[in-house]
């Protein structure tokens, strides 16, 4: 009897060497992904809700501050921030497009816009097939300026309507000229964060819903196929760095998983949620974290891509 359980035993062993081993990296000096001696930097936490953070070509980086309905400025340089737009449509995601535009989900009437470097509006979509979408989320541009973008339902307190005109909740395309959207992927619960690979092939989106991020080839007419799972996990919003490595952000605060779906890092926020992340700073190696009522920095030795 005895020689059988030490037969099972070693035989359990030998399984458990047999498994693929995950790495996981905490918030300290291990962690290759963090600058040495660098550590999570509070910026301020004057604001109601931070969403939707994305960097120009200098390394500034841009935010919502959805319930005061401004958007804001961090400033590379100096660490300071100043009100860039307000009254901001209730913008939530923001991203630039390739010609210096700031585009924003500006969910207060269910729009799209694009905001040039004077401040002036211009309304891209806020229809699909002639019913109104129900609330942009956030968006990723593409190499040719086609824009992908989620359009999840949260009952608004500033909205009138209580149901939405679309009973699904869609990912679209609209096509660089602007003149098409396009429905890309359906059959999710709740799409919210959404990010595209640097060589243009592959997009993320997450299914806070369904507490997944899937994976989808992109085509070559922009369509996306191919859904894969990437990882059950509740993610807001998202980034990708240069190595390929994807910043999921929730409760817990970061969670960065490498190309392979291993989580390789968590970096814990002292706030009720985060809401998203980009790369931002002179160099872009600034990684800056929107949770809930404050904004934070932390210096990285990879770098933030396109």
């Amino acid at each position: 009897m005895i020689i059988n359980n030490l037969k099972i035993i070693v035989l359990i062993l030998i399984l458990q060497a047999c498994k693929p081993q995950k790495t996981f990296v905490t918030t300290n000096e291990t962690s290759p992904l963090i600058k040495k001696g660098e550590h999570l930097q509070l910026v301020s936490d004057e604001f109601k809700f931070t969403e939707g953070p994305t960097a120009d070509e200098k390394g500034n980086v841009f935010f919502t501050d959805q319930p005061n309905n401004r958007i804001l400025k961090w400033d590379a340089i100096t660490n300071k921030i100043t009100v860039y737009m307000e009254p901001a449509g209730r913008s939530n995601g923001l991203y630039f497009d390739n010609t210096g535009n700031l585009l924003a989900c500006a969910d207060e009437k269910f729009e799209l816009w694009k905001i040039d470097v004077n401040k002036n509006i211009e309304v891209l979509i806020d229809n699909y097939k002639d019913q109104k979408l129900n609330g942009p989320n956030d968006l990723w541009i593409d190499e040719k300026g086609g824009i992908y973008f989620t359009d999840p339902y949260y009952q608004r307190p500033y909205w009138n309507r209580t149901v939405p005109e679309i009973t699904k909740q869609n990912v679209y395309y609209l096509t660089p000229d602007r003149d098409k959207i396009k429905l890309v992927a359906e059959n999710l619960i709740k799409p919210n964060g959404i990010i595209g690979t640097a060589d243009g092939k592959t997009i993320y989106v997450g299914d806070i819903g369904d507490e997944k991020i899937y994976t989808y080839r992109i085509d070559s007419d922009a369509s996306l196929s191919n859904q894969t799972l990437f990882t059950k996990m509740k993610s807001d919003g998202m980034t990708i760095d240069n190595q390929g490595n994807i910043y999921l952000t929730n409760n817990k605060g970061v969670a960065v998983f490498n190309k392979n779906a291993v989580q390789i890092l968590n970096i814990p926020i002292d706030q009720n949620w985060t809401s998203n992340v980009t790369f931002g700073g002179v160099n872009r190696d600034v990684l800056f974290i929107t949770a809930s009522t404050a904004v934070y920095t932390l210096k990285m030795n990879v770098k933030g891509i396109r």
